[in-house]
């Protein structure tokens, strides 16, 4: 996690790793749950000074919480693009004793560098109780999309001892904006050691890794992050549905309920030993061209959705293990297949805890359903999660995931996820529903 506490706050501070999921928010108070993200703006302008307002960010190509709900400004690129000539050609300067580099995320000493800035400085919960632990796995799979640019994964290292101390990367999209597919940069991992925070580093390297997005004629970009900046297409909430609730009481990450007990608590989250579905089954490689039909033709209906083809879907959704989980439902009759769904691994450092080291998180990534009830096919993944010794899943309200949130018994957390365009402008803040992308 990067800069936390300054006006640039980067674009890729992710999820809140510890969205405690227990006695948080009133599922049922909808003052709560539906505040608009006009309103969050308004009221982050109205208890700031003028001089503690997103100096960096004003300056950016972004949506401004003036222009909120304008439907004068056109929709579409902000600024056009520069004439590739006009691109400034050398990086940006740093403090003298900082360097930039190129990271190569295919060899293993700089996997193992990357690795270990992130797994010791990167994203923590309020209390400093959790931090993210991206596998290394995981970090090779998220950087290394078809088409991905080497150069879009970018260190600063320290001149003398060539010591890792910062990081962000960017990995190529196409992501449609209603009926505009555009290509942009999907930001991610900006992370600054924790001695250097005071260094300012975040907005030369938001501004490093924009000027080599430029360079390969890319204009737009898509970020999330746990705080409010100018300006969110779109506010999502958190949910956690326990499959250890005992290690996820014992670590912290959510409380007995009032007047519960823990045998009680266990029951209430006990789930069958296996799937219900006929024709439930992992993906597998020729399932591919099935899959990306099925997806593509169920993403048309959000507002902003990624554009998959088959290479996109073969590298994100096809299992790999303790990275990503994919399973479908084929039909015993047709063979056709009618319902899919996916988590990623996301596991958490559990921070001076004498009995857990980590916590192991899915998330709900992409899901399909077409034949089998929602319902059931995220039933499903959750007994398969559970078999496969997850302690916790966690989904986000976008898409149709609300239809299964509280009947499968997910509690809401305390940390919201904003999304981001950059140099790209919608008229309207999107509902959860109608945003159809997860960035991991």
């Amino acid at each position: 996690m990067a800069d936390n506490n300054v006006s640039s706050t980067p674009p890729a501070e992710n999820q809140n790793p510890n969205p405690n999921s227990n006695d948080t928010i009133d599922p049922n108070n909808s003052n709560e749950t539906e505040t608009s993200i006009d309103a969050i703006a308004q009221k982050v302008q109205d208890s700031m000074t003028l001089s503690k307002r997103h100096k960096f960010w004003e300056t950016q190509p972004v949506g401004q919480f003036k222009d909120s709900g304008n439907p004068s400004l056109p929709e579409g690129p902000i600024e056009p693009p520069t004439p590739l000539s006009e691109v400034k050609q050398e990086p940006y300067n740093l403090p003298g004793p900082y360097e930039w580099i190129t990271c190569d995320m295919d060899t293993k000493e700089m996997c193992s560098e990357v690795y270990t800035l992130l797994a010791n400085n990167y994203v923590e919960d309020d209390e400093n109780m959790f931090r993210f632990n991206y596998s290394k796995d995981f970090l090779q799979w998220a950087l290394r999309p078809p088409g991905h640019y080497r150069s879009w994964h970018i260190g600063v290292r320290v001149k003398t001892s060539k010591k890792l101390v910062a990081f962000i990367t960017g990995v190529p999209a196409r992501i449609r904006a209603r009926d505009t597919v555009v290509s942009m940069a999907e930001i991610n991992f900006l992370c600054v050691h924790k001695k250097l925070r005071s260094k300012r580093l975040a907005p030369v390297m938001i501004k490093e890794v924009t000027r080599r997005v430029h360079l390969e004629n890319i204009w737009q970009a898509a970020y999330t992050a746990g705080v409010v900046l100018p300006t969110p297409i779109s506010t999502c909430q958190y949910w956690h549905r326990s499959l250890n609730p005992k290690k996820l009481i014992d670590v912290g990450f959510s409380r007995l309920g009032a007047r519960m007990t823990m045998s009680r608590t266990i029951k209430l989250y006990k789930l069958p030993d296996s799937p219900i579905t006929p024709g439930f089954r992992k993906m597998e490689l020729h399932d591919v061209p099935a899959v990306t039909r099925l997806l593509r033709g169920y993403l048309k209906q959000f507002v902003v959705a990624p554009d998959f083809d088959e290479d996109d879907v073969e590298h994100w959704l096809l299992p790999k293990e303790d990275v990503v989980d994919s399973f479908l439902v084929e039909s015993c009759e047709t063979h056709d297949i009618t319902d899919f769904c996916s988590f990623y691994t996301l596991p958490s450092t559990v921070i001076g805890n004498q009995n857990y080291s980590t916590l192991k998180a899915a998330y709900s990534y992409y899901n399909v359903s077409t034949k089998t009830p929602l319902l059931q096919l995220m039933n499903d993944a959750l007994i398969v999660a559970k078999k496969k010794g997850y302690d916790v899943f966690n989904a986000l309200d976008v898409m149709e995931n609300e239809v299964f949130l509280k009947e499968l018994k997910f509690g809401p957390g305390d940390g919201q996820l904003q999304y981001y365009l950059y140099n790209y402008r919608l008229n309207q803040t999107l509902r959860p529903s109608e945003l159809g992308l997860v960035l991991l």
